[in-house]
């Protein structure tokens, strides 16, 4: 069963004196890609944090952010001033910049802004590191429940998008042969049209046999049939498969063109076209696969 790189999970634990919030989503990405936004208060746990979302996710563009608000009754919320101070300079110099009109109403934009308030109570209460990875394990744990249920959804999409192409290169079968003789029909009638020529006839055969081999596209046929059933086996063989997926759509894609390319034929090319239609439909969504 495939996975998607789609995610997203959200927890939150309460303590005596503080709140924590875990929010963790990823979208797709070549390799592991990992931004985290977490509090001073829980640096030390940072590298331990990082260690357990790349052994877990794996692959992904990976925002991860940690939010805390103190509940006691010892918490003192307080002013953070220089903050304040520093956000009311720059959207003043951002305004002149820009001429963008000043807020009308400064104390609720500036209050809204990261750590414009802090608190004096900063310190870990008794087990809130152990309460902290649990909460983190509980949201690594929701985005792979929504990773899977997304990897369902792309599996859908896959199985009916190959078997559309399957069924588009069964109607290839009846113009093969049908091409074949307009080809030598209108070789003929070119020759024809020549006065006073003549031709050994043997030869002709030989280079018209010679000329149809060219065009003869069974071999691809059956590489596009092998790499069809190849695509649904390694969906089939575990996670992790997207880079694999992508390398056999892409030689999927490649029969297809030389398919068209000896095509010759005008429902052939229509066929064609078709498949190529349906195949980067998969292509644009293998890139979601983990």
């Amino acid at each position: 069963m495939i996975h998607s790189m789609t995610g997203f999970g959200k927890v939150i634990a309460e303590l005596p004196n503080r709140k924590i919030t875990v929010e963790i989503k990823s979208l797709n990405s070549k390799q592991l890609d990992l931004s985290t936004r977490i509090p001073a208060i829980y640096r030390e746990k940072e590298m331990e944090i990082r260690s357990e979302i790349a052994k877990r996710l794996e692959r992904g563009k990976v925002d991860f952010s940690i939010f805390i608000e103190n509940i006691g009754r010892d918490a003192c919320t307080q002013l953070n001033m220089p903050v304040i101070e520093g956000y009311y300079q720059q959207i003043k110099e951002a305004s002149e910049t820009l001429k963008i009109a000043l807020p009308t109403d400064w104390f609720q934009t500036l209050l809204r802004l990261p750590e414009s308030m802090k608190t004096d109570t900063m310190e870990l209460e008794d087990n809130e590191g152990d309460v902290l990875m649990q909460t983190i394990d509980k949201a690594i744990g929701q985005l792979e429940e929504f990773r899977q249920q997304e990897g369902v959804m792309l599996q859908k999409l896959f199985t009916q998008k190959i078997d559309n192409i399957a069924s588009l290169l069964k109607e290839v079968e009846p113009y093969e042969q049908e091409r074949v003789e307009k080809i030598k029909v209108r070789i003929h009638e070119a020759l024809s049209k020549i006065e006073n020529f003549d031709y050994d006839k043997n030869r002709f055969e030989q280079e018209m046999i010679f000329y149809i081999e060219k065009l003869d596209i069974n071999e691809e046929k059956h590489r596009l049939d092998n790499h069809l059933k190849y695509f649904i086996e390694t969906m089939a063989s575990g996670k992790g498969q997207g880079k694999k997926l992508g390398f056999i759509s892409q030689e999927m894609g490649r029969e297809i063109n030389t398919l068209g390319s000896k095509a010759n034929h005008a429902e052939l090319q229509k066929i064609v076209v078709r498949m190529k239609d349906e195949l980067e439909q998969i292509k644009e969504q293998v890139l979601n696969v983990m």
